[in-house]
């Protein structure tokens, strides 16, 4: 039974945890420093997003406190910046770096740039992806030797397979906000040039986040795969 398969353990559940765990521990130590500076400019990160926007000539996006931590995001269908409690009245390096990565999302979508675009357009197929996927895949182990469990697995390939197509669209665009960020900070003078490192540490370890739950993605779909064309020989 698939709970019990060895070869899924040792090359997806094991090195998918640990994978998980070292770019959450990078996210919370760069974190963790650029909590402890305030930013010169002495901006918080709503008003920070609301210059670089304004900058940018964007005045129909609202920037809006939300619950929770490290929530922040960007939603292209309402035009919603939306930073955590945290961040949207902190004035901590991390506050503004994230603030000015989100705001970068938001120019993104004003600029019609594809990638943001195409993970926009992908969303309900990464969804209902992972549900089947997730779904078939624990059927077509266990009931493998039923008939169907051939095809529910093909099925679980072919979710799962959306779900990773999601996740590779997404590292362009989330690489890319942070550029933005970086390029904006420095040239609009918000932060100090010994600032701007400590806000790229925070913005890189983040962005493997997306980088480690890409390969995570990839791990299941390749055992998946094996596990299909083993039992398909």
């Amino acid at each position: 039974m698939f709970f019990f398969d060895l070869s899924y353990i040792l090359w997806v559940m094991v090195p998918g945890l640990l994978i998980g765990l070292w770019a959450q521990a990078r996210v919370k130590a760069a974190y963790a420093e650029a909590e402890q500076f305030v930013s010169r400019a002495g901006y918080s990160g709503a008003e920070l997003a609301d210059r670089i926007l304004r900058g940018a000539g964007i005045a129909d996006v609202e920037i809006e406190p939300t619950q929770g931590f490290l929530t922040d995001h960007y939603h292209p269908m309402l035009k919603a910046l939306r930073l955590s409690e945290a961040h949207f009245h902190g004035r901590s390096l991390a506050a503004v770096g994230i603030a000015a990565h989100e705001a970068g999302h938001a120019i993104q979508h004003a600029q019609g740039y594809l990638p943001l675009q195409l993970r926009s357009a992908l969303v309900p197929v990464c969804q209902v992806g992972q549900w089947i996927g997730q779904a078939a895949m624990m059927l077509g182990l266990v009931l493998w030797f039923t008939g169907v469990g051939q095809t529910v697995l093909l099925i679980a390939i072919l979710g799962y397979a959306a779900v990773f197509a999601f996740t590779l669209v997404t590292l362009p665009v989330e690489f890319d906000a942070s550029r933005r960020a970086l390029a904006v900070l420095g040239e609009r003078g918000y932060l100090a040039a010994d600032e701007l490192p400590v806000v790229r540490r925070v913005l890189s370890a983040a962005a493997l986040t997306y980088v480690a739950n890409a390969v995570q993605v990839l791990l299941v779909l390749l055992y998946l795969v094996s596990q299909y064309q083993r039992r398909n020989g």
